[in-house]
């Protein structure tokens, strides 16, 4: 399906340390594509808040995962700065006419909340409570359009986990740089609060979501049966929620689908981006 030059991938690794299951997945939906559409990728991994690793321009993919605590409160830290260099370098890169192909670039859950402080599109602020579990995630007509999410019921359900949100778009700044609000969460007509975004196009190149589209049921059927977890969903949802969400993970309309359209699609849409150019 693709040509034989190999794809050079770099996962930014956000989570500081803590045992995840997103990294996991995110390995494994690449071992998978490689496998699925005959195509040599290489990936290297860069501990980005406790190690400071950044990666450079050599990459032709970068995906930059979830990550705990507060989006905000890194601000000025040494390891916010060099993320925040790094998004700006792969933002000149992409904006030089001379480089056709242009690096492509997902971000997960933090990350999304991070990119969305860069490039000023929304407010961000903290939840009154955690989300935690799976939700149903409504799309937009821009979410629609968009070739990533092709394939996607509306609403599709994805895993959510959560103590901040994006809100309130910020209107001239995304039509200034050509960016479009995709999807958001699901409507609750009974609680006064505003909804938050859940997936936005930055540019051709960047795009960003505020669920996690590589979370597998494997990992989040371990991860709800922890005893905090499961405690947590309990108090905030009830047990009657906690169930239905161990149901939902593997049930094939649900996070299966999410999981097996959303990464497949945008790392598809990039190697074609970049077998196109060197043709």
């Amino acid at each position: 399906m693709f040509h034989e030059k190999k794809i050079r991938v770099a996962i930014l690794d956000l989570n500081e340390g803590l045992p995840n299951q997103g990294m996991r997945c995110i390995r494994q939906l690449l071992r998978d594509f490689s496998k699925a559409n005959s195509v040599q990728i290489s990936v290297d991994e860069f501990e980005v808040r406790l190690q400071e690793q950044i990666p450079d321009l050599s990459y032709d993919i970068y995906i930059s995962s979830g990550g705990p605590g507060s989006p905000l409160e890194s601000e000025g830290s040494e390891w916010d700065n060099k993320y925040f260099e790094w998004l700006q370098k792969v933002e000149t890169f992409n904006k030089n006419p001379l480089n056709q192909f242009k690096k492509q670039v997902l971000f997960i859950c933090h990350s999304y909340q991070l990119a969305c402080r860069h490039f000023k599109v929304a407010h961000i602020t903290k939840r009154r409570s955690t989300a935690f579990g799976v939700f149903p995630v409504h799309l937009l007509q821009a979410g629609k359009d968009e070739p990533v999410f092709n394939g996607l019921t509306d609403p599709f359900y994805a895993v959510d986990s959560r103590d901040y949100q994006v809100i309130q778009p910020n209107k001239r700044i995304l039509h200034q740089m050509g960016a479009t609000v995709l999807c958001i969460e699901k409507e609750r007509p009974h609680v006064p609060l505003e909804r938050a975004i859940m997936a936005i196009r930055f540019n051709e190149s960047m795009i960003g979501t505020q669920f996690h589209p590589e979370a597998d049921a494997e990992g989040m059927t371990m991860y709800l049966q922890r005893d905090d977890k499961k405690k947590t969903v309990i108090e905030n949802h009830g047990e009657a929620k906690w169930k239905s969400m161990i149901e939902h993970l593997n049930d094939p309309d649900k996070i299966v689908l999410t999981y097996s359209h959303v990464i497949p699609n945008f790392l598809r849409i990039a190697i074609e981006h970049l077998q196109s150019v060197e043709v």
